[in-house]
């Protein structure tokens, strides 16, 4: 499909358009985005060639290439939770996480993950407790995982079919997040000095605000990436300024040349970029205009990409209201189309994606949304999953996915 289709068949469908969206607009935004919100390291156990396994195709979770499978979830206790396998063609909830601030320490408290992973026998979704961190690599038959005290010393690489971890990657950093490369053949680890997800209580004297935990100061140092296939790898420093917070776990550019991470400035979304060497470069030009708080980030065949909430359609006090997010041409930044959805997560080809969407009306209703499926050029959305309130405390687990392609 070319940009001639695309801006043909957008126009089409959306023909109908709404007027403008009234006051308050911006603010649902903003609302929405807070939500979701060189030395070589040789004393590093070199890895054997078992963990080339990382990257080798796995049977597929559900039969078709291309079946759309929604999730069952469970029942009063534990809200609307995945149970079984979300899937469209190749991409698979492989993960999701729910966070609780309950561990107290002498600065404040730490904000703790709750991982449930697929398992592949059954096609359900497993609480794992073990790990603080959890990465899955391409394929699904791989995750890397940081145990539960970070900064972590070492890193495993878990079987996902099994269960058992089949290597430890002993460390002399101390290392708070992981991802991998879009080919499965390197990892990149954070490092930090201290707990990347500090929780500090601010008070605010007689301003008449409740007391609040916000993220403390940054003690990120660097990265390390390491090669899967070859073993080894080396370690970078990167020094951490005001504009980068507490957690800014770095991860790999579309073509798996150059890492970026979040930074603080004057728009959402913004991104510094590092090649590999640990060296700070300009931002590859594919990935100019891209957020990070965008996961869905470039479309499978380069061509575009996966941009934030541009506008919400009001459909009446009982109705949920629509979302529309930005695609854009990924060199020049310009919009091609709009697509339903609020937040996209994951391309499925290079038309479908998977979002987040509302399920409640634009006003006097809050914000609580659910997994969909959505196609550029349509205004039809599929329901994958139960819905969430991102807002949920512990009671009932909001929850965060975790995407791959298998």
């Amino acid at each position: 499909m070319n940009v001639e289709d695309l801006v043909r068949d957008s126009l089409r469908d959306l023909a109908g358009e709404q007027p403008p969206p009234g006051p308050g607009f911006a603010d649902r935004v903003l609302a929405v985005r807070r939500r979701r919100r060189a030395r070589a390291f040789a004393s590093v156990a070199a890895a054997t060639a078992a963990v080339v396994a990382v990257s080798v195709a796995v049977p597929q979770l559900v039969s078709g290439g291309d079946d759309v499978r929604p999730s069952g979830t469970t029942g009063r206790q534990e809200g609307a939770l995945p149970q079984r396998t979300i899937s469209v063609g190749n991409t698979v909830l492989a993960a999701y996480y729910t966070t609780d601030t309950r561990t107290r320490v002498k600065d404040g408290w730490i904000a703790e993950r709750t991982y449930r992973l697929l398992d592949a026998r059954t096609g359900r979704y497993k609480k794992d407790t073990r790990w603080s961190y959890v990465a899955v690599a391409p394929g699904a038959k791989t995750a890397a995982v940081l145990e539960r005290s970070l900064p972590a010393h070492r890193i495993g690489l878990l079987d996902l079919t099994t269960g058992k971890i089949r290597q430890w990657i002993p460390l002399d950093v101390g290392v708070g997040g992981l991802s991998f490369s879009h080919d499965g053949t390197k990892l990149v680890a954070t490092t930090y000095d201290e707990h990347p997800d500090l929780r500090v209580m601010v008070r605010n004297g007689d301003s008449g605000v409740d007391p609040a935990l916000v993220e403390g100061d940054t003690s990120r140092t660097g990265y390390l990436v390491w090669d899967l296939v070859n073993g080894g790898g080396a370690w970078w420093q990167v020094k951490a300024g005001r504009d980068v917070p507490s957690r800014a776990d770095f991860a790999f550019t579309d073509d798996d040349k150059a890492l970026y991470a979040q930074v603080v400035g004057g728009k959402d979304g913004m991104e510094n970029f590092y090649d590999l060497s640990g060296q700070k470069i300009a931002a590859p030009a594919k990935e100019k205009y891209l957020r990070w708080d965008v996961p869905a980030r470039i479309s499978p065949n380069g061509e575009l990409a996966a941009l934030g909430l541009t506008k919400e359609v009001n459909m009446g006090k009982k109705l949920p209201g629509k979302s529309y997010s930005s695609i854009q041409n990924p060199l020049t930044g310009k919009e091609i189309t709009k697509v339903r959805g609020a937040h996209l997560l994951a391309w499925v080809d290079d038309k479908r994606l998977i979002a987040w969407e509302r399920t409640t009306p634009l006003k006097n209703a809050g914000y609580k949304d659910h997994l969909v499926l959505v196609t550029i050029g349509s205004d039809k959305v599929v329901p994958l999953s139960g819905e969430r309130d991102p807002d949920d405390g512990p009671q009932r687990l909001a929850w965060e996915p975790v995407f791959v392609r298998r």
